[in-house]
C-alpha cells in the first residue's frame, strides 16, 4: 500500500484527561497510575515511569537461562513466515545477544487486527525499546500473541467507522469451529471473504479502501489459521519498527518452555496457596481481584487429541481433571507430560505471564487497566517460582479527534469530557443550555409554586398531625420526580426539534464513544488507515510520550 507523504504532522494539538475521570476505572487501576510507588506491597519492582525499568536490567539477565539461539531461530522463522521486514529480522538477531533485554506488550488475536489498542501497545513497547537503547540499554520489542486463549466470541467482531453517525461491526466465526479450540489454531473458511466484502461495501470508499481491503483479504484467508492472520495484520503495521511478533503455540517455543511448565506443576499447591492470600490481601486494602482463584485451582490448561483447550482442576488426593473429562491425572503424569509433551498444556492467565518471562528476558511490560489489576495477584507466581517480578506499565491511550468532530463540539460547545456521560444526558443538557426564557420560566415557576404550596400544607400537617408529614414527603418526591420527567421529555423533544444538533451529538458519541466505549476500545485499526492511509501508524508512533499517564485526546 502506498504511503501519504502530504501531510508531515498530523497532531497539531494534543490535550488529555486523567484516567480518573473516566469511569468504570478500577481503584488499583487509577491508584497504580497516580501514585504507583504506594502499591509496592502488590508490585515489587514498581517504578514511577517506563525507562526507570533499565534498572531491573541486570537481575532479569542474569536470571535468564532460556537458549536464545533456540528461541531466536524459532523467532525468525516465525517472523519471516509472516512477512515481516528487514528491521524486525534485525532486532531477532540483536535479541540473540547476551546482554540485550526484551520490552514486551500482547493482546488477543482479534479479528483483522482487533481494537486500536492493540496497535497503541505494540507502539508503546517499541517506543520503549527505543528510548531504553537510546539511554544506554540495548532493547528490542516483542509481542506476544495470545493465541492459547480459546475464547473467539470474544475477539470475533470488529468495528469500523464511516465518518458519520454509523458504526458498521464485521463478524467472523468459522462453520466448523469447535468451542475450546485455541483461537490462535482456527482454521479459516471461504466464508472469510464475504465477511471482508460485506464490511467494505457498507464503508465510504476513498483512495485508500481497494489498498486496505487487499490487505486485510491477502491475511485472512480461506485456509490459512486465525493466528497466522493476525501475525500478518501485525507484521503489514509494524515490522518496519522492528516488531518481534510470538506465537506461544510454535512447537519449539513451548519446548522451550517444558522447564517452567514442569516447575509450575511441582509447585502448583504453593501457587494456588499464594493467590488465595493475595486476594485476601486485595480485599483487605479495598481492592477487587481480577481473577477468581478457587482450592481447586491449577496454573495450567489441558489440550486434547482433538485440539480443545479446558482448565485442569484439582480433584482431591493430589488427582487432575481436565474439565469434562474423565480422564484422571496425578501430578507426576503431569510432570512426565510437561518435560515431554509440552504441547498438550499451556498456561492459564495467572501463568502466562511468568512463561512469557521465562522464555523472554522481559525488562518491561505494556499492559491495560485490567492487566495491570490482575498482576497484583499474579506477582505473586513469579515470586513463588523464583522469578524476577517484570515491572508492567499501562500502554498509551488516545482518542483520535477529527475536524469534524471538534467543529461539532465548538459549535454545540461540548469538551470531550462531556462525551463520557450518557448521550441523552448531554442531549438534555444541551437542550436545556438552548431552551427558550418562556418555556424554561414556565418550568422554574411550576417547581417554584409547586414547592411553596407543599411547604404551607407541611405547615399545616404539623399541628394538625405531624405523622402525615412522611406521606407528604413521599408525595413531594413523587411530584418533583414527575415535573422533571416531563421537563426532561420537553427538552428531548426540543432537542429532535432541532434536528441538527440531535444528529451533532450522535454523530459525536458514534466517533468518540463508539458502543458506549472509549474508542480505542472498540474500533479497529484500519477504520483509520481506510481513510488517512497508512502513515496513520506513524502518526500515531510520532504522538507517543511514555512520561504521560493521561488519556490523550489527538486532534487531525
Amino acid at each position: 500500500m502506498a504511503r501519504d507523504t502530504s501531510r508531515d504532522r498530523l497532531f497539531p494539538k494534543v490535550s488529555g484527561i486523567p484516567f480518573s475521570d473516566i469511569p468504570e476505572q478500577s481503584d488499583l487501576f487509577r491508584t497504580y497510575l497516580s501514585n504507583p510507588r504506594s502499591l509496592k506491597r502488590y508490585y515489587s519492582n514498581v517504578v514511577e515511569y517506563p525507562l526507570e525499568a533499565a534498572q531491573f536490567a541486570p537481575t532479569v539477565l542474569e536470571a535468564y537461562k532460556t537458549d536464545r539461539r533456540v528461541l531466536c531461530d524459532a523467532l525468525r522463522e516465525l517472523n519471516a513466515s509472516l512477512g515481516v521486514d528487514g528491521q524486525t529480522l534485525k532486532n531477532i538477531d540483536l535479541l540473540r545477544q547476551s546482554d540485550v533485554v526484551a520490552v514486551v506488550t500482547g493482546q488477543q488475536a482479534g479479528l483483522f487486527g482487533g481494537p486500536l489498542y492493540t496497535i497503541y501497545k505494540a507502539l508503546s513497547a517499541i517506543r520503549l525499546a527505543e528510548e531504553l537503547t537510546a539511554a544506554g540499554q540495548r532493547a528490542v520489542p516483542v509481542f506476544w500473541m495470545a493465541t492459547e486463549d480459546h475464547d473467539l466470541e470474544e475477539v470475533s467482531t470488529t468495528y469500523f467507522s464511516t465518518g458519520s453517525a454509523k458504526v458498521v461491526g464485521a463478524k467472523y466465526v468459522p462453520l466448523k469451529y469447535r468451542e475450546t479450540s485455541p483461537v490462535g489454531s482456527v482454521e479459516i473458511d471461504p466464508s472469510i471473504s464475504q465477511t471482508i466484502d460485506q464490511l467494505f461495501a457498507e464503508l465510504p470508499a476513498n483512495k485508500f479502501s481497494s489498498d486496505v481491503q487487499a490487505v486485510l483479504g491477502r491475511s485472512w484467508r480461506d485456509g490459512s489459521s486465525i493466528g497466522r492472520a493476525f501475525g500478518e495484520t501485525l507484521a503489514f503495521l509494524t515490522s518496519k519498527y522492528g516488531l518481534i511478533l510470538l506465537d506461544p503455540l510454535e512447537p519449539a517455543l513451548k519446548r522451550l518452555a517444558a522447564p517452567i511448565y514442569s516447575e509450575a506443576v511441582e509447585r502448583s499447591d504453593e501457587i494456588v496457596s499464594a493467590l488465595v492470600e493475595r486476594d485476601h490481601d486485595l480485599a483487605n486494602d479495598g481492592y477487587h481481584s481480577q481473577v477468581l482463584v478457587d482450592h481447586d485451582y491449577f496454573p495450567l490448561f489441558w489440550h486434547d487429541e482433538k485440539g480443545g483447550r479446558t482448565a485442569l482442576r484439582k480433584t482431591g488426593n493430589g488427582i487432575y481433571k481436565a474439565k469434562g473429562q474423565k480422564i484422571e491425572h496425578t501430578r507426576e503424569d503431569l510432570l512426565t507430560v510437561a518435560r515431554i509433551e509440552p504441547d498438550c498444556l499451556s498456561p492459564g492467565v495467572m501463568l502466562r505471564a511468568v512463561v512469557q518471562d521465562y522464555l523472554l528476558p522481559t525488562v518491561a511490560y505494556f499492559g491495560g487497566g485490567a492487566e495491570i489489576s490482575y498482576f497484583a495477584q499474579n506477582s505473586v507466581v513469579y515470586e513463588t517460582l523464583g522469578r524476577p517480578v517484570t515491572p508492567i506499565f499501562h500502554r498509551q491511550s488516545f482518542t483520535i479527534l477529527e475536524p469534524r468532530d471538534r467543529k461539532a463540539m465548538e459549535k454545540l460547545g461540548l469538551e470531550f469530557s462531556d462525551l463520557l456521560r450518557e448521550q441523552e444526558n448531554v442531549t438534555v443538557g444541551w437542550a436545556a443550555d438552548n431552551m427558550d426564557l418562556e418555556t424554561a420560566g414556565v418550568f422554574s415557576s411550576a417547581e417554584e409554586s409547586i414547592n411553596t404550596e407543599l411547604n404551607r400544607i407541611d405547615q399545616r400537617l404539623a399541628m394538625i398531625d405531624p405523622t402525615l408529614l412522611d406521606n407528604l414527603a413521599k408525595r413531594r418526591r413523587k411530584m418533583i420526580y414527575h415535573i422533571g420527567a416531563i421537563r426532561k421529555k420537553t427538552l428531548m423533544a426540543l432537542a429532535r426539534k432541532n434536528g441538527d444538533a440531535e444528529r451533532q451529538i450522535s454523530n459525536l458519541f458514534s466517533a468518540i464513544m463508539p458502543n458506549g466505549h472509549l474508542q480505542e476500545r472498540s474500533l479497529n485499526v484500519f477504520s483509520f488507515i481506510n481513510r488517512y492511509g497508512p502513515n496513520f501508524t506513524d502518526w500515531i508512533y510520532d504522538a507517543i510520550d511514555l512520561k504521560d499517564k493521561r488519556h490523550r485526546i489527538l486532534d487531525i
